[in-house]
């Protein structure tokens, strides 16, 4: 007797907000420009922004900066301080911002508490950690020009906001941001930035940048299908080296 199957995709875990857990704490205010946490500094709390933008990079023995991430409000950065090892990264404010933090003790004082807060903290890490696993792997297999595109489509969809003709506008990111965040030069951030503006998939200002996500998405995806097409001879070829 025939039955029928079906094949059961589990339901996406809804994730704990630590927002939810935790108390309020001081704001504390920071300029632009202006050194919220440096590299080996004791890291002993955790922050949270609650207007502005924050950048957090590392900076390397040449003094050349890497990008890790942006964070804007309601986004938590300087989780090292879970481990309680120094800072291995610099935070700095891009713009006015306020932020409030919470040191370890308090941490482990209010998870005591509140169980669900250990939880939201460990999928945070967890999740970051999956991101930067992502990223780790576009930079050993993708092209500077598909790893900028990644970067505007991931900073347009989190930053941004849709206009009426499908584009995506945000604040400006600087060529120099960009650069540091691809792991190029920004000369190279700047060739290929401005050829998406001319392919029309990327307009800029000093004042905004309008990304058409969904015109880029499908050149990335056009992009890495010739990638695969490409490369399938190549892998054949030692595929046959090896059987023969």
């Amino acid at each position: 007797m025939e039955t029928d199957t079906m094949t059961i995709v589990p339901a996406m875990k809804t994730l704990e907000d630590p927002l939810s857990h935790l108390p309020c704490s001081t704001i504390l205010g920071f300029r632009k420009k202006q050194v919220i946490f440096a590299q080996g500094q004791p890291s002993t709390s955790i922050y949270l922004v609650i207007s502005g933008k924050v950048k957090v990079c590392r900076v390397n023995e040449r003094l050349s900066e890497a990008l890790l991430d942006i964070y804007q409000a309601d986004e938590f950065f300087g989780e090292s301080a879970l481990i309680g090892e120094p800072h291995a990264e610099t935070a700095v404010a891009l713009e006015d911002t306020q932020v409030m933090s919470w040191t370890t003790a308090e941490l482990e004082r209010i998870a005591g508490e509140r169980p669900k807060l250990a939880i939201a903290l460990m999928q945070l890490v967890v999740q970051r950690s999956a991101e930067f696993g992502n990223r780790i792997e576009s930079f050993a297999t993708d092209s500077i020009q598909r790893r900028l595109s990644r970067a505007l489509i991931r900073f347009s969809e989190r930053f941004g906001h849709r206009t009426g003709d499908g584009a995506v506008q945000m604040m400006p990111l600087t060529h120099e941001l960009l650069s540091m965040y691809l792991g190029t030069s920004r000369e190279i951030a700047t060739h290929f930035l401005n050829q998406f503006r001319r392919d029309g998939y990327v307009r800029y200002s000093r004042r905004e940048m309008v990304v058409y996500v969904d015109a880029l998405k499908e050149w990335l995806k056009q992009e890495t299908g010739k990638k695969a097409i490409s490369g399938a001879p190549l892998a054949q070829k030692y595929i046959d080296a090896a059987a023969a």
